[in-house]
Parts: structure tokens; sequence; C-alpha cells
């Protein structure tokens, strides 16, 4: 008895091994999740060659990158075997130094620029064959980026609204209560985001020298995230 029954340990044991958690989670309809995560903001500034009055030409940079921190709900549609639909509302927290510099004297001033968005992210997920617990995905879409702290006299200020084309690349962990996904996301601005029509500067021209010197500001970000679905 004991011979047969060591044989038969050692197949449930195998067989153990292989199990695969969520088999069915993929076929569902749709998922809820949410996911938390760090990001850094960057500005690519064109120069407009403005020059003042006085002859200062202001040239704008951002030397440094900051992590903020991002946390979104996730709603998640099944197409097909292939395809899913991911809606992921949320908010960023985050900011940029710049710093801006006169080129003819090299007198230089600081800027910390503080951002909170609303971000309303819409990706096309695209998923390869399932290994064991594990589905590496690639992803695209756009994300609409609304901006909540927009401060009066600033050096530059953002418009209020963004909107980003967005790639990412991600893999689909398999727990036994719940999926973790990993994802690096890469954001592209695809428009203007300076604020050129400062009317709380009317009172001080100097002060628009600044934003005449920039004739126009995209943005890009960098989104490390973790998915719990």
């Amino acid at each position: 008895m004991a011979v047969v029954a060591f044989p038969q340990s050692s197949s449930a044991k195998g067989y153990n091994d292989k199990v695969l958690n969520r088999p069915y989670a993929d076929l569902r309809r749709w998922h809820l999740g949410f996911s938390v995560g760090l990001h850094t903001q960057d500005l690519n500034f064109a120069h407009s060659g403005y020059v003042t009055d006085a002859g200062e030409s202001w040239f704008v940079e951002q030397p440094s990158f900051q992590p903020g921190f991002c946390v979104n709900g996730l709603f998640d549609v099944r197409l097909n075997n292939w395809f899913n639909v991911r809606l992921s509302p949320g908010l960023y927290y985050g900011s940029r130094d710049l710093r801006l510099r006169n080129v003819n004297t090299d007198e230089e001033l600081r800027q910390n620029l503080k951002s909170t968005y609303i971000v309303l992210p819409v990706d096309l997920k695209y998923s390869a064959l399932r290994y064991r617990n594990a589905r590496p995905y690639i992803s695209g879409g756009v994300m609409p980026a609304f901006n909540l702290t927009r401060k009066a006299n600033d050096y530059l200020r953002l418009k209020p609204m963004d909107l980003y084309l967005t790639v990412g690349l991600g893999c689909d962990i398999y727990f036994p209560y719940f999926k973790f996904i990993p994802e690096i996301k890469f954001c592209f601005g695809i428009i203007d985001v300076i604020d050129h029509e400062r009317n709380d500067l009317v009172d001080d021209p100097m002060g628009q020298r600044f934003t005449k010197s920039i004739k126009k500001a995209t943005s890009q970000m960098v989104v490390l995230t973790f998915y719990f679905e």
C-alpha cells in the first residue's frame, strides 16, 4: 500500500505545480479594479526669440525631474480574446522645477510649477497568449487631463486642459484571488499647454516677458503604475 501511495502523491504535486490561477478571469465581459503609481512630468519648450525693451531675452528649461503620485480607478471591457478597452479615471499629483535664465546677463529665476490633474485615459489593450500565470500586453490610447492647480502671478502658468497620446507595456500576473498588473506608460502631449492669455498680469507688463518668450510648450510623462484587478 505504501508503494502505491507514494506515486499518487508525486503525481498530485506535479499537477498542482501547473494549476492556473483564475483560469476563467479573462472570459468575463468586464472587470473593475484600481491602481496606484508614480510618474514624472516634463515640459519641452519652443522659444519665440522675444526681446524686451530693456534688452532681456529669457530662456526656460526644466533641468530636473521630481516623482509624482497617481491613483486611478479601472473599468476594463473585453472585446475578444486579444483586445480590451480600459477606462482608468484618476488623479495625478506632481510638480516641475523650471529655470528661467536671461541669456544676456545670466540672471536666473526659479519656479516650482505644481499641478493636480484629473485624467480620463482611454486605452486599447492587446494581450499576448497567456503563459501559466503571466500574460504580457501592449496598449495605446488618449488621455485628456484637466489641471486643477493654476496660481495667479506665477512666471509661467499652464492652461486648464492638456491632451496626451499614450503607449504602454505591462503584464497581467494572476494570483489566486486577484490580478496584479505592473505597467509602464509613455505619455506625449500634443497641444500647447502655456497660458498665453495672462489677464492676471495686465497691470504688470514686465511680468509677461516670460510668457512672451515661449512660443509653445508640450508635456510629457512617464508613468509606472500597479493595477489590482
